[in-house]
């Protein structure tokens, strides 16, 4: 198309002097440009007005597309169309430009052909949108992929920067020159470092940073959110702070901080971790290993790296993995054990001592060098054993954090059995005479009812060292079960020195001699209660008291019919007793004159442990024979002719007897006396039963199925042998030793009265007077179902099933 100015209606000449014309000036922007021609927008009306660039008035290679200009309207003589001459480019105004932040809400595609200033492909164009806040309200902008500054593909979360300019055209504010300033961010992984009453923290997989997030952006039953647990999230800002918002829970394992070395090192504790946090302390990692590699570096560690709780003291040779943390590539020291070398290398100052005691989560141990007990707690305690009483253990003593005045154990390493010894004791055996005797004893029964302690005065041993007189006390409790030395008595014995205090005593006592002037009696158990006891004599005639606490050695050891030796003393009420009581292996035993001749007899009167209302300790038995009734001779027996010594000898009780002469009264005496007791079972229980055997007040005498000889199963009616023994503690009396002697006869189930047979036989069901059951209420089970499940049946007349 050729364009010639001489065909305008002025014939290309203005109608002033100067050249300006008196008609109205219009602007406009430059909307298409070619080479020789044009196309201008109008900015004041809806109209397009070709140009040729002959009538712009500058230099051509300025005019771009997108100019503001300056025109006149004229018309073309020959088409009659108005077009613009005399073009003049408008300077625009250069304000600055007010950046804003905000999200895009909807991307655009990004279109390339529109970027390099073609037309679209398509006849409409897409465009995206973004949005601000401002002042609390959120407005909401438009714009296409030209005003994405750079060749970016902008996402929808995307945080953009973006001026905003106004279409002359259309007067639209859209936004221009978007930047992006950051990408959307993902899904995030986490676990839940802390829980408060509304919200909690999460501790971000990606960054070394804990998150802030509120209950109700939890998607999921929240009673099931636990401190550990793992989560994913999305990063929203709020207020301009980031917090966590749409948390799920994930799989445990999932998010993974850390990679831990499958090799383990060793290395050296430089520093330790405070036992007392400082308001100071700021370092989560404050401990400190150094570690011997090609150039030798210092590893952090912190309270949770130790695999136990165990204290840690700078010097300590340790073995652990390095952990590298993903986020940051922080290297620390975890899973640190002590070596078991380490108190060697160090030259650490150990101690030894005994387990005296046990509490919930502490203890006590005494030590073998401090008079004190030293209290330890359970995370003291090495290797994760499990320590109890009496058990020997190494252990590291150190002052209190709290309270430097008292000192606690750490470190505590149990030890095999017979390291720890509190005490040195002499290879040596040394001869002396008691000079003075002990008073009192302390039993080494550790049975509530049998020990009760009584303040022990320490005797003195007199012996010769060397030519030189010395002395050395010993005490009760170190006879182990020996009689009692007496004033004057020739023994032998150790000398045992206590390490902490260096004192000295008299241990292994053994008696050599008696002195002539030592008389000690002689008796036999016949009765053991809750804390004392009673002694039969040796003329078997009479009983005294004994008090446990008179005992020397385990009161548990301790049986009826046991030989003792004793001292007899009045107190008060000038009532006899004994007093140290020992074991005693010297005293004669009757049945070494027992005469072979067996005598049937009936007990008259039963010894006073089965009878404590009688006034004689002594039993008595008449000799009887079969077929007669003249009474026969009647013979004493005491505890000592029992031959279980145990068995309880009941008035009126058939028995087989010998006889015995007593050595120091000339007196016979039954002895090796057994009892022919038989009964019926009455009936059996789970565990127990009663058979028909009166003793006592009771008709009835109790068993243990367990005392039922080779296993039997007895039934109610089986005739059986027993014996019967008195509990010492409860005076009651029970069988033992049963033994099935025939079986009973079998209950038979009893058959039905004919009366009834004949009379069902007789019932029809048609029958009007016959009797009737009617149901009022349907039986059902508890949760509303039929109480009966299986199917019922129609009884036929005179048929029993």
């Amino acid at each position: 198309m050729s364009f010639d100015p001489n065909l305008l209606h002025n014939n290309g000449h203005s109608g002033f002097a100067n050249g300006t014309s008196g008609a109205l000036r219009e602007t406009g922007v430059i909307e298409k440009l070619l080479a020789s021609y044009g196309f201008i927008q109008c900015t004041e009306r809806q109209a397009r007005l070709f140009f040729h660039c002959s009538q712009y008035s500058g230099n051509l290679q300025d005019l771009k597309v997108g100019d503001d200009v300056e025109f006149e309207v004229s018309s073309d003589r020959r088409t009659g169309k108005p077009i613009a001459v005399k073009l003049l480019k408008v300077k625009p105004e250069i304000l600055p430009e007010e950046r804003i932040t905000g999200q895009v809400v909807c991307a655009a595609p990004l279109n390339l052909e529109n970027k390099s200033g073609l037309k679209p492909s398509s006849p409409g164009q897409t465009s995206g949108s973004v949005c601000y806040e401002r002042n609390g309200e959120v407005f909401y902008l438009t714009y296409t992929p030209e005003d994405v500054d750079g060749n970016v593909q902008l996402e929808t979360g995307d945080k953009v920067s973006f001026s905003m300019e106004t279409n002359k055209h259309t007067g639209a504010v859209n936004a221009h020159n978007i930047v992006l300033v950051k990408k959307k961010q993902g899904r995030c992984q986490g676990v839940v470092c802390a829980m408060k009453e509304a919200f909690g923290f999460i501790e971000r997989g990606d960054l070394v940073k804990e998150i802030f997030f509120h209950y109700s952006e939890f998607k999921g039953n929240l009673d099931t959110l636990q401190p550990g647990d793992d989560v994913e999230f999305t990063i929203k800002e709020r207020n301009g702070k980031e917090v966590a918002t749409e948390v799920k829970l994930l799989a445990q394992g999932t998010v993974i901080f850390e990679d831990v070395s499958i090799e383990q090192f060793d290395g050296t504790v430089t520093k330790i971790i405070p036992k007392v946090s400082s308001k100071t302390q700021t370092d989560p990692l404050p401990g400190r290993i150094k570690v011997n590699f090609a150039i030798s570096k210092e590893l952090p560690f912190g309270d949770k790296d130790t695999r136990s709780k165990v204290t840690l003291l700078e010097g300590d040779h340790v073995r652990f993995n390095i952990s590298t943390d993903r986020r940051d590539k922080l290297e620390r020291a975890t899973n640190i054990e002590i070596l078991t070398d380490s108190f060697e290398l160090t030259e650490e100052s150990r101690e030894l001592g005994v387990i005296a005691a046990m509490r919930d989560g502490f203890g006590f141990i005494k030590c073998v060098d401090r008079d004190a007990r030293m209290f330890f707690h359970f995370s003291e305690i090495m290797d994760s054993l499990q320590l109890h009483i009496s058990d020997e253990v190494e252990f590291t003593v150190v002052p209190d954090v709290l309270s430097a005045q008292r000192n606690h154990a750490i470190r505590i390493k149990k030890l095999p059995k017979g390291t720890v010894s509190f005490h040195t004791q002499s290879e040596q055996r040394y001869f002396g005479v008691v000079e003075k005797e002990a008073a009192g004893s302390i039993s080494k029964s550790t049975s509530p009812a049998k020990s009760k302690e009584k303040d022990s005065e320490e005797g003195v041993i007199a012996y010769d060292e060397a030519g030189i007189k010395m002395t050395v006390p010993y005490h009760i409790k170190e006879l182990e079960g020996c009689p009692i030395p007496q004033l004057g008595d020739k023994i032998e014995f150790s000398i045992c020195e206590v390490k902490r205090t260096g004192l000295q005593s008299a241990v292994s006592i053994k008696i050599l001699n008696r002195s002539p002037n030592t008389k000690r009696l002689v008796g036999y158990v016949a009765a053991l209660k809750d804390n004392f006891g009673f002694i039969e004599t040796s003329q078997h005639d009479q009983e005294i008291f004994f008090h446990y606490s008179e005992f020397s050695g385990d009161v548990d050891e301790l049986e009826v019919g046991d030989a003792v030796e004793y001292n007899s003393s009045k107190g008060k009420g000038n009532k006899v007793s004994a007093e140290k009581v020992a074991k005693s292996t010297t005293v004669n035993d009757p049945s070494d004159e027992v005469y072979p001749t067996v005598y049937t007899g009936k007990v008259l009167r039963p010894l006073r442990s089965v009878d404590p209302q009688q006034a004689e300790y002594q039993g008595l038995v008449e000799v009887t024979e079969e077929g007669s009734d003249e009474k026969g001779e009647v013979y004493p027996f005491g505890i000592i002719s029992l031959a279980n010594k145990t068995d309880c000898l009941q008035k009126g009780e058939t028995i087989k007897f010998q006889l015995c002469t007593v050595t120091q009264t000339g007196q016979k005496l039954a002895y090796n006396a057994t009892t022919l007791r038989r009964g019926t079972v009455d009936c059996v229980k789970d565990q127990f039963g009663f058979i028909n055997y009166e003793v006592g007040d009771g008709k009835k005498l109790f068993f243990r199925v367990n005392e039922v000889l080779d296993g039997v199963e007895l039934q109610p009616g089986d005739e059986v042998e027993f014996s019967v023994i008195l509990n010492q503690r409860t005076g009651k009396c029970s069988a033992c030793n049963v033994f099935r002697v025939s079986e009973g006869q079998k209950l038979v189930a009893a058959p039905r009265p004919d009366r009834l047979v004949h009379r069902l036989k007789s019932i029809t069901l048609d029958d009007a007077s016959a009797p009737k059951l009617v149901v009022v209420r349907q039986p059902k089970g508890p949760d509303n179902t039929k109480g009966f499940t299986v199917e019922r049946k129609i009884r036929q007349a005179g048929v029993i099933d």
